[in-house]
């Protein structure tokens, strides 16, 4: 997995890569604790290239949710509807953040996060996000 941090529109914007499993999603957590660390009480959360997230990763997720909203933060989140997944992840079964946007909404959370299509959408305060 990559996790990289970046800023753009006053977003801090923390791309990931890969897999969200039980040993790469402590990195995850680590960048929006920095973030929220360094006084940033906006981010962005960038997982169109995720091509795996097991339970970890959603407990991630719904911990960065949480420590945005207790900060008075805005946590959003950048997932494809539809992606077109490269043949390693076609082969092994799972492609792009089409992947994470299924997997949330088995569970049952994908309505608590405020998900966008791309990362322009995602940074733009006048965007809407998608529909749960």
């Amino acid at each position: 997995m990559l996790v990289t941090q970046a800023e753009r529109e006053g977003w801090v914007v923390v791309t990931v890569a890969g897999e969200m499993d039980l040993i790469s999603s402590p990195a995850v957590r680590q960048k929006v604790h920095d973030a929220v660390a360094a006084g940033r009480r906006q981010v962005v959360l960038d997982l169109a290239d995720v091509r795996f997230c097991d339970s970890s990763g959603v407990g991630v997720l719904i911990g960065a949710r949480r420590l945005m909203r207790s900060c008075a933060g805005r946590l959003r989140i950048v997932l494809p509807e539809d992606t077109a997944p490269d043949s390693r992840a076609l082969a092994e079964g799972y492609g792009g953040g089409a992947h994470v946007n299924r997997v949330l909404a088995a569970l049952g959370v994908r309505r608590l996060f405020e998900v966008f299509p791309d990362l322009t959408a995602a940074t733009d305060d006048a965007a809407r996000p998608l529909s749960a």
